[in-house]
């Protein structure tokens, strides 16, 4: 194992925050004498790598393993991969500046469509050839898994092996089974056999598309690859003394996961389709393993993270007794993820007994019609009722989160975003003392609906970029100007993610066209380049509008149809069907089962912290 620091240190002069490759952070763990070792990539910048849980929570899982050290990598900032190309340098793990080549497996999380650049940078500045079909037996296993793993296919050339689900077990699994065909003697065709016994194991390698494009298996591969889920949160750890980074990152504070999974059936959130069913830690877990981190980090914010942290059955107990604990401490608990529904007074008044951070919510639609349609279970006067209670309680800042080009959305749905943001301000305007109205802020950010997998409306087609550009214009003219900070995403960027999330293989080509013409950190807006995208699908004959906008209909063959989520397709059709009607779907964790399949396809049930348990 080569020590390539003195190469790097030499790099570090001629850079930007150097602090971004060096190591020796508070809780980094340094392994030695380990058979096997794991490279743990993020691909995005040191940074937003450093905010990811799952990324720590994993860490922490494989170092269970007798033999097995674990490190952790991210891309390079431009200025720095420049200097490596030059130097030859290759990238290389924080923890022993060793080459990522050279550990035995190289995770890589998909976290965001808009990353996928970014691995073909990783593999290629690690010299691991970026197609799977290229590697041989003296290469690492490239094994991705996350968010969009999902919908593989647009990246599976890339990888050896995709994880779908919960990883808690599965990488375990992974580990041992590699270790155990490697000290056989197998090769790399006998390693991805046994990946692919592994329940939730997708080895793209072993499927092939029949001539409706539907990938079928082979070399004894499942026909479908179901989801893993980790059935119980409380039967595993979670990693109290995580990496604390030297450097300002992105959220920076330790985080606790609260729950998994959201039974709310919004019909647009892949991941409130796909993390079913509803598994809460306990309260007596949350508390400890709160209290433990600020203790071991130093951190003076804790997130209790979640989809929906505040429908936690237990959330008003956790937050009095945290409150309890850290009084006095100047420790503030943050509440990211909020259903205005389950806002309620004393909540606001216990979040408010610390310092206090900023409020966000997400009403998604303006009128009470399009909000059926995607069945978001919430009022004007829910939302209304809401801010009230919060600027009475002492906040200030709310953030409102809408979406634009949802199915069956009109230009009245436009101006009624519009109409309520004004109601939101004049409601905190009233709920405040007049001596502090100044300094109310109403941040409004609107993102374009993209078709995800696995969702009621992955039939959909999105909308033109002319088309959403006017809707844009509408909401614009439409807003409030005083006290409303209006934001929303790139129609550019939004049209390649709805590509991207829908994709087939045929767009790996895409992919490494658009990196190899520079395209890498796609996702920061001074990086972003349509115009590299469209000249890689101009390269590669694939019509990104026609991709993007073409609406499918049930039935019809989808890139993802052998990737099990424990959804049937005919709840997910149905509910495409009540959506239309403007029929809404309850909560099945409040009332009754909703006949998703999860529970029973996946042997699992939902949890509650308070001893429901309801399926």
């Amino acid at each position: 194992m080569r020590d390539l620091w003195p190469d790097v240190e030499r790099l570090l002069a001629r850079i930007e925050r150097p602090v971004r490759y060096i190591d020796r952070e508070w809780g980094a763990v340094h392994s030695s004498d380990t058979d096997y070792r794991v490279g743990l990539v993020y691909p995005d910048a040191y940074e937003v790598g450093m905010a990811n849980q799952a990324l720590q929570i994993l860490a922490a899982r494989l170092r269970l393993l007798d033999g097995v050290s674990v490190e952790r990598a991210f891309v390079p900032w431009v200025d720095m991969t420049r200097e490596m190309r030059i130097a030859s340098v290759p990238l290389f793990t924080l923890e022993s500046c060793a080459p990522l080549k050279e550990c035995d497996l190289v995770g890589i999380t998909l976290p965001y469509e808009l990353t996928y650049t970014n691995i073909l940078e990783v593999l290629d500045l690690a010299g691991i050839p970026l197609r799977a079909a290229a590697r041989g037996d003296g290469d690492p296993l490239v094994v991705g898994g996350g968010p969009c793993a999902h919908n593989p296919e647009p990246v599976a050339p890339f990888f050896d092996a995709v994880l779908i689900g919960d990883g808690e077990e599965a990488a375990l699994e992974i580990v041992e089974a590699h270790r155990r065909v490697r000290d056989a003697g197998g090769d790399r065709a006998a390693v991805l056999s046994a990946l692919a016994r592994i329940d939730g194991v997708y080895v793209p390698s072993l499927y092939e598309p029949d001539d409706r494009g539907v990938l079928v298996p082979s070399g004894g591969a499942p026909p479908v690859v179901t989801r893993r889920v980790l059935a119980d949160l409380d039967t595993v750890g979670v990693p109290i003394c995580p990496v604390v980074p030297y450097a300002d990152v992105v959220h920076d504070r330790t985080t606790i996961e609260v729950l998994r999974g959201c039974a709310r059936g919004c019909r647009f959130c892949q991941a409130g389709m796909v993390y079913r069913p509803v598994r809460e830690r306990s309260a007596d877990g949350i508390v400890r393993d709160a209290v433990e981190s600020l203790r071991c980090t130093g951190y003076e914010e804790i997130s209790l993270t979640s989809l929906s942290t505040s429908d936690h059955s237990q959330i008003d107990e956790v937050l009095r007794r945290l409150t309890r604990r850290l009084e006095g401490s100047g420790v503030a608990i943050s509440v990211p993820s909020m259903r205005v529904d389950a806002f309620t007074l004393s909540l606001a008044r216990l979040l408010g007994e610390g310092r206090r951070t900023g409020l966000t919510f997400a009403p998604e639609a303006g009128s009470q019609r399009l909000r059926d349609v995607i069945n978001k279970n919430v009022t004007e006067d829910e939302v209304v009722a809401t801010v009230s209670e919060a600027f009475s309680a002492g906040w200030r800042r709310v953030k409102l989160y809408f979406m634009l080009g949802l199915p069956t959305e009109t230009d009245e749905d436009m101006v009624a975003i519009a109409d309520l943001v004004g109601r939101v301000f004049r409601t905190a305007r009233e709920a405040t003392p007049p001596a502090e109205r100044g300094g109310i802020r109403v941040a409004v950010s609107v993102s374009t609906f993209v078709p995800k997998a696995h969702t009621p409306f992955q039939w959909e087609g999105q909308l033109p970029q002319a088309e959403v550009r006017r809707r844009q214009a509408i909401l614009r003219d439409a807003m409030p100007r005083r006290g409303v900070e209006l934001s929303w995403h790139d129609a550019s960027v939004s049209l390649l993610e709805a590509v991207l999330a829908r994709g087939d293989r045929a767009v790996a080509d895409v992919i490494e066209a658009a990196w190899r013409g520079g395209s890498v950190f796609d996702a920061w807006t001074e990086h972003f380049s349509l115009q590299r995208w469209l000249d890689a699908f101009d390269a590669t004959g694939i019509d990104a509008a026609a991709r993007a906008t073409t609406a499918l209909a049930p039935g019809d063959p989808l890139p993802w149809s052998h990737i099990g989520s424990g959804l049937t397709e005919r709840f997910l059709a149905a509910e495409r069907d009540r959506a239309y009607a403007g029929v809404t779907t309850p909560d099945c964790t409040l009332e009754d089962c909703t006949g998703c399949g999860v529970c029973p396809d996946l042997g699992v049930d939902n949890v509650l912290a308070g001893g429901g348990r309801r399926g």
